[in-house]
């Protein structure tokens, strides 16, 4: 995994409980003053590999930063009091227009996340969601700006925002048949 800014850990420079300024290292935030600790733990994140009929999935192309102008997969966050599931479902209506109603876990895996420099972690949890059916796509053009079907090739794999989402294309060509099903 590779972060070209500075973990959130060591941008904390306020005890939130106390507001006591504190000289943070890295590793747990604990303030000296009020024992406050925060572990900065990494926060959930989906990626739905949607897969249609003819057993190509769904590329998005990222219109924002990170990673903006590759390829990526619909997904994002998890929000407080969300289940994956209903993230998965929440960003894919959200991103595409396409409402996912069956989906299977696939896998999980570390990522870390470079918003504005500040680089946290993540772990994202990926999902195949087949559709049974033709669907239209409707981009959120604030966040996407374009869409492919494709089985993923070296040329799409290599230009992908994540690392985990391309290892979540390696999974799936690994387990695909090739065969629609």
């Amino acid at each position: 995994m590779q972060s070209d800014g500075q973990p959130v850990s060591e941008v904390f420079r306020i005890c939130p409980a106390c507001g006591a300024e504190i000289e943070q290292k890295a590793g747990p935030f604990i303030c000296e003053k009020c024992n406050y600790a925060n572990f900065f733990g990494p926060v959930l994140a989906v990626g739905a590999l949607i897969e249609n009929e003819s057993g190509e999935l769904l590329l998005v192309r990222r219109a924002r930063e990170p990673g903006k102008g590759k390829w990526g997969l619909p997904g994002g966050f998890v929000d407080a009091g969300e289940s994956a599931e209903q993230a998965t479902a929440r960003e894919v209506h959200e991103e595409v227009g396409i409402t996912i109603e069956e989906f299977d876990y696939m896998f999980s895996g570390p990522n870390l996340y470079n918003y504005r420099g500040i680089v946290s972690p993540v772990v994202d949890l990926f999902f195949l969601c087949r559709l049974s059916a033709e669907v239209q796509i409707r981009l959120a053009v604030d966040e996407l700006s374009e869409f492919i079907w494709t089985v993923p090739k070296p040329e799409h794999l290599d230009n992908m925002a994540f690392p985990s989402n391309r290892r979540a294309l390696e999974f799936w060509l690994e387990h695909h048949s090739g065969s629609g099903r």
